[in-house]
């Protein structure tokens, strides 16, 4: 019987036992523009240690291009780049209802060793001061967001500041609702948010979303005012009609 190795650990400099400063979850279908995502996360500017788990929901191995920048990546971080053998989505057909990952954002916020976690997904990014503006805001609370900049996915040219939809809590187009964060734009305290942690797995599309969403929308949060997340727009996806009826052209 041959063994298969689920998981890869690229360590930083540091001892590996000792909890990172914050944790970057990315769960990945092994996008093209994943190389581009990862990238972004070397590139912050934070002074700390920043440990990046990839949780990979698609066949088939992760590229050579992907494989490459994670070797190169800053002394500072550390990868993990975890692949089960088989998927935990519906989608795929798995048992969890998330079309996104399955369990897969559920299970390594788990397996991060930070107690702040950040959420990225393969086809988004950030600008260099993301991490460090949303740490410095969730100080003493149990959650912290910033805004995000509307891009479009084929060209990079920027749509404009989302006002409608990943606004915090209360506002835009969901406030009846409770508003709504992205979860590109978010940073939690895992441990305060341990027994909504699940929520990330319990719905297709963005149900998980907003379940999780719901849950951590009373405690006390922080915001940063700035766009630092780069949320890329595409025919089909959930703010693409918005844009439209907003006059934008593409």
């Amino acid at each position: 019987m041959v063994g298969q190795s689920l998981g890869t650990s690229f360590p930083d400099a540091g001892d590996p036992q000792t909890p990172s400063d914050v944790a970057v979850v990315m769960p990945t279908v092994l996008r093209a523009s994943i190389t581009a995502a990862v990238e972004s996360v070397f590139r912050q500017d934070l002074d700390g240690r920043i440990q990046v788990l990839i949780g990979v929901d698609a066949p088939g191995q992760a590229p050579p291009e992907l494989l490459a920048l994670i070797a190169r990546r800053p002394a500072r971080v550390s990868v993990i780049l975890l692949q089960l053998p088989y998927s935990t989505s519906i989608r795929h057909g798995g048992v969890h209802q998330a079309t996104d990952g399955g369990s897969l954002r559920s299970l390594l916020t788990f397996m991060a060793n930070s107690r702040h976690v950040a959420y990225l997904d393969d086809d988004n990014s950030w600008t260099p001061e993301h991490l460090s503006g949303l740490l410095a805001a969730v100080q003493g609370k149990a959650w912290a967001y910033s805004l995000r900049m509307l891009v479009e996915a084929a060209s990079g040219r920027e749509l404009g500041i989302d006002r409608w939809d990943s606004v915090g809590p209360g506002r835009g187009r969901f406030a009846a609702q409770g508003g709504f964060v992205d979860p590109n734009c978010l940073l939690i305290d895992k441990l305060i948010a341990l027994r909504t942690l699940a929520r990330w797995s319990q719905g297709p599309g963005m149900q998980s979303d907003r379940a999780f969403f719901d849950a951590i929308r009373l405690g006390q949060h922080g915001h940063v005012p700035r766009a630092t997340a780069r949320y890329a727009v595409r025919p089909g996806n959930n703010v693409f009609a918005t844009l439209m009826a907003q006059g934008v052209e593409f």
